[in-house]
């Protein structure tokens, strides 16, 4: 019988594999395994990872740093940027016109919400490409714990100087939910802001101006992300499985 592979060298294959657009025969010739033997140890150590390790490195900050951060950044109140971005497939060739995006490339659709540094805190991955970004919200757990109020404790905080986003409409503070920033794909909602469009008076160009100082550190973090790890190429998964390899690629 064959001795096991050890860990060290499970996780090289899977990290190699991961980081580099190499073939899994090339890596199995690298490493003395099989090509077959490559695919089945990426797919435990990725699954590892992501029942261990995602939970620990995803996951809802202190609030206070948070909207203290965001305070700092010109918009109050604020306790995350929610944004979503297309991951491209080689889409399975009887569902290819599922995963087709609006751009005219196969792709799934990685959602998060990151804080005011740009680390993730909160991701949904493996909607089509077709998907519109408000309806993958809308099925989200995210969405779904926004809405009952059950995703941020109950602050009610002013931020420095800056008095809660309610008080721009002669609301009192104490009526302000933490809330967060979104682009315009996604809908407004008592905790969800986005940008005025149509005839901007100063006020509201001072809004939409500040809104995109602090929403655009998410998308600062999809830029980082996909620059890391070459994932501008189609990635050599299929749809089923590419939230796995995404929840390695965030945790990394």
């Amino acid at each position: 019988m064959r001795p096991a592979i050890p860990l060290q060298r499970r996780l090289a294959i899977a990290l190699w594999k991961l980081s580099t657009p190499d073939s899994y025969r090339s890596i199995g010739n690298q490493f003395g395994v099989g090509k077959s033997t490559v695919g089945a140890v990426l797919m435990q150590v990725i699954k590892a990872i992501n029942q261990v390790l995602l939970r620990r490195v995803v996951h809802l900050a202190d609030p206070d740093v948070v909207i203290q951060g965001f305070g700092a950044l010109g918009f109050p109140n604020c306790g995350g940027a929610i944004d979503g971005t297309h991951i491209p497939i080689h889409a399975l060739e009887h569902q290819a016109s599922l995963y087709i995006n609006r751009k005219g490339y196969f792709s799934v659709i990685l959602q998060a919400m990151s804080d005011h540094r740009g680390q993730f805190m909160d991701i949904n991955v493996g909607w089509s490409g077709k998907a519109h970004d408000a309806r993958v919200f809308y099925n989200s757990s995210m969405c779904r714990r926004l809405h009952a109020g059950t995703f941020f404790p109950d602050h009610h905080i002013r931020s420095g100087t800056w008095t809660c986003p309610c008080a721009w409409w002669g609301m009192p503070p104490t009526h302000c939910s933490v809330c967060l920033v979104e682009d315009a794909a996604y809908p407004l909602q008592p905790w969800l802001m986005k940008l005025y469009t149509g005839h901007l008076n100063p006020s509201r160009q001072a809004f939409n101006a500040r809104l995109t100082r602090a929403h655009i550190v998410v998308e600062g973090a999809f830029s980082q992300l996909k620059a890391r790890l070459d994932a501008s190429s189609p990635a050599s998964t299929s749809p089923t499985t590419i939230s796995l390899p995404w929840g390695q690629h965030v945790v990394c």
